[in-house]
């Protein structure tokens, strides 16, 4: 858990302690509040602070950033497989397998999931935020925050600048034009729970789109999502006509092909909300999507 660690300069004297975590920090109001209900969760020159404290000039405040209770139903154990390709005190990326969720769900019961790899590997108390969820086809890396701080300031990146994603993609058949911008808002699919849609009152949805290689009736694709939507990338492949190979719920299944819809997060760039650092991740086409190819590139 990290400490914030700050000493009130000149020019922020005056200010209130809730002025500073809100401006510096960054903090909601209601992390705020929970910072209030915690012993010494708020400390000036080593003691515990109130929020309407005035700060003089040299100051040292202190803030706890970490998460101080257990979550509500803490994850079942697993011991599944899931590579660690960064990480430090405030946050982890994986390059999540395929088949593997995020969390336990009431329609998969028995999948494998991110949040029970992580209580195996680090203990049942291990507090577990994910910031870009994965659905369980696709593979690649995936962030996760060690605090619901972090986890506030990710979100806010998210689909910025300071947050970017690109995904490797296989489609059926060749965009026409081999490269461009989907702009398609989506919503829920009437009577599922699952499928989603193109519709006119759905959500705002971004996608660009570039054909990398051609081979065997198939496309690999550059992918970057400028929205977040469910289900997005998949959706606006297939309302171009060239669905993801294996996509069982917006296109043709094919087991032998691939046996799930051929979608990889394959790079991200992103800004450290604490520490300002800039990361370069990467992850490795999957094999099962390199053998459709095999592709050039990869």
């Amino acid at each position: 858990m990290r400490t914030l660690t700050h000493i009130v300069t000149p020019e922020e004297e005056g200010r209130t302690v809730r002025s500073l975590l809100k401006g510096r920090w960054q903090f909601s109001s209601h992390a705020i509040s929970r910072l209030t209900r915690i012993e010494n969760g708020i400390r000036v020159n080593g003691v515990h602070a109130r929020t309407t404290a005035v700060l003089r000039a040299g100051d040292k405040v202190e803030v706890e950033s970490g998460d101080h209770r257990p979550p509500k139903a803490a994850p079942v154990p697993g011991n599944w497989p899931l590579p660690v390709v960064w990480e430090d005190e405030d946050l982890l990326v994986v390059n999540k397998p395929v088949g593997m969720t995020a969390h336990a769900s009431s329609f998969l019961p028995d999948t494998p999931t991110v949040a029970g790899a992580l209580a195996f590997s680090r203990g049942t108390d291990f507090i577990f935020h994910p910031v870009s969820r994965l659905d369980k086809g696709t593979t690649g890396l995936m962030v996760i925050a060690k605090s619901g701080y972090v986890h506030d300031l990710l979100r806010r990146q998210l689909h910025t600048d300071a947050f970017r994603r690109e995904y490797r993609g296989v489609c059926l058949g060749v965009p026409d034009p081999p490269r461009g911008t989907v702009d398609l808002p989506i919503g829920r699919a009437e009577g599922s729970a699952i499928a989603r849609q193109i519709r006119s009152d759905g959500d705002n949805a971004v996608t660009r789109y570039e054909t990398l290689e051609t081979r065997n009736g198939l496309s690999l694709l550059r992918l970057l999502p400028e929205t977040g939507r469910t289900h997005q990338l998949r959706l606006h492949m297939a309302a171009l006509g060239c669905p993801l190979a294996g996509d069982w719920l917006y296109g043709k299944e094919d087991p032998a092909l691939i046996p799930r819809p051929a979608l990889h997060s394959c790079a991200l760039e992103l800004v450290h909300p604490v520490t300002g650092e800039v990361l370069h991740l990467t992850a490795p086409l999957p094999e099962d999507m390199v053998r459709l190819g095999p592709w050039q590139g990869e």
